[in-house]
C-alpha cells in the first residue's frame, strides 16, 4: 500500500500542466517502505565554478548537509558517488569523449574528492563511476536492494545529467525516487528547472527537502 504523496514543484505554465495533466503524467509515487539516499557527485570539483560548478550546485550542497545528518539520524541507507576515470585515462569512453575535461577526475585527484562537509562514513556506500548515471555498471542497486529500500530520495549534480540519469535508473531498478529540489543543482538554472519539471512528470516526485521531512514527521506520530 502507498504511503502519504508529495506535493509536485511550480510547474512553468499553466497550459504546459494542463497538457500534461491531460496525458496522464505526473501521477505522485508517494512514500512507502524503507528509505535510502543517493547523493550524486558532490565532489570538489563540481563545488568549484572554475572546474565543473556553478549555478546553484553551493547552495544545493549547504541543503544535502542538513539532509546527510537527518538520513543518518533516521538510519537510512545511504549512498555516495564520484566520477573516477583512471589516471592513465585507459578507460576513456563517449562520456570523457564528449566532456574531455571529465579525464581530470581520478581517484587521487582532489577534484573527485567528496566535499568535506559531505564526507562518507562508515556503512555507507562509495559509487564510482565513468558515465552520468550511478547504477549503470555498478553494484548500487544490489546494494539497495539487500537493504530493503524502496524510497529513494536523491540529491545531487547536475539536475540535468548526472541526478536526471541516476533518478531514470533507479526507476527502472524499481526503487522510488524522491528527487529534493533545493538539493540538487546545476551549472544553469534553465536546464535545472526544466529536468525538475519533466522529473516530476515521468520518473519521479519532486519536492523540497523541508517539505519531505515535514511530512516524514507528521507521518512519525
Amino acid at each position: 500500500m502507498n504511503g502519504p504523496t508529495l506535493n509536485g514543484p511550480t510547474l512553468p505554465r499553466e497550459d504546459d500542466e494542463a497538457v500534461y495533466r491531460r496525458q496522464g503524467f505526473g501521477t505522485r509515487l508517494g512514500l512507502s517502505g524503507s528509505f535510502g539516499l543517493l547523493i550524486v557527485d558532490f565532489v570538489n570539483g563540481f563545488a568549484d565554478p572554475g572546474s565543473f560548478g556553478g549555478g546553484n550546485i553551493a547552495e544545493a550542497i549547504q541543503a544535502t548537509t542538513r539532509l546527510l545528518a537527518e538520513a543518518r539520524a533516521r538510519r537510512w541507507s545511504i549512498a555516495h558517488s564520484r566520477i573516477v576515470f583512471a589516471d592513465d585515462a585507459s578507460d576513456a569512453n563517449i562520456f570523457s569523449l564528449k566532456v574531455p575535461s571529465l579525464l581530470k577526475l581520478t581517484e587521487h585527484s582532489p577534484l573527485s574528492a567528496i566535499v568535506p562537509q559531505l564526507a562518507p562514513r562508515e556503512g555507507e556506500l562509495v559509487v564510482r563511476k565513468t558515465v552520468p548515471s550511478a547504477f549503470f555498471g555498478t553494484g548500487l542497486a544490489p546494494w539497495l536492494t539487500q537493504r530493503g529500500v524502496s524510497t529513494l530520495v536523491v540529491a545531487g549534480t547536475t539536475t540535468s545529467g548526472c541526478v536526471r540519469a541516476s533518478v531514470v535508473d533507479a526507476m527502472s531498478f524499481g526503487f522510488r525516487p524522491i528527487v529534493l529540489s533545493d538539493c540538487v543543482g546545476d551549472r544553469a538554472l534553465p536546464p535545472h528547472d526544466a529536468n525538475l519539471f519533466d522529473m516530476d512528470q515521468k520518473c519521479a516526485d519532486v519536492t523540497t527537502s523541508s517539505a519531505l521531512l515535514t511530512l516524514l514527521e507528521a507521518d512519525s506520530r
